[in-house]
């Protein structure tokens, strides 16, 4: 009886080959498709909300230092320390006040990095001119009791990201607040 079963099917039971192929080509795609999405496409991005505010792509990515358009200034972090984080800010004034945006486009997730509007010009920036709220997961939005005319009469003014909250001496992003 053995004999019977094993002539019929090949072997006992056996698939052929090309089943065995295919089965492992969907397993791997279905494998590729959650790793892409779990990994890869969150740190690309973000939360409908935040997705506004994300770095535009290298290019669409204005490399002067800002624009200035009605009331709205918008900058280009650069990545510095050999870093690899880069980013946008964005100022808008809204009644009298003017709100601060930061979009990362490369951040460890659930890290909390210190950002802060400091006097001086990229690399070397000095004291601490305003604290922003920090960047967590790409994201920061800071209302300022200032201008941008009143900005505009600080200047050089730049923005510094700051690795952590533990490593808040390594900087990571820079960019120059260029007010026209």
């Amino acid at each position: 009886m053995e004999e019977s079963v094993q002539n019929k099917t090949g072997g006992y039971n056996k698939r052929p080959l090309w089943q065995w192929v295919a089965l492992y080509a969907v397993i791997g795609l279905i494998v590729y498709g959650a790793i892409y999405y779990l990994f890869l496409s969150k740190n690309n991005n973000y939360s409908k909300s935040a997705q506004q505010y994300s770095s535009p792509s290298p290019s669409q990515t204005n490399l002067s230092p800002a624009v200035a358009t009605n009331k709205e200034v918008t900058l280009v972090l650069k990545p510095v320390n050999n870093s690899v984080q880069s980013g946008e800010v964005t100022l808008i004034e809204e009644s009298g006040q003017t709100k601060v945006i930061v979009g990362l486009t490369d951040f460890t997730k659930d890290i909390e990095q210190p950002v802060h509007i400091h006097v001086g010009k990229c690399p070397g920036v000095g004291s601490v001119k305003y604290p922003l709220t920090s960047v967590v997961n790409g994201i920061s939005e800071t209302l300022l009791s200032v201008t941008l005319d009143q900005l505009k009469k600080e200047l050089p003014l730049a923005i510094n990201l700051h690795k952590s909250k533990t490593e808040v001496s390594t900087y990571t992003a820079c960019g120059h607040i260029n007010i026209k």
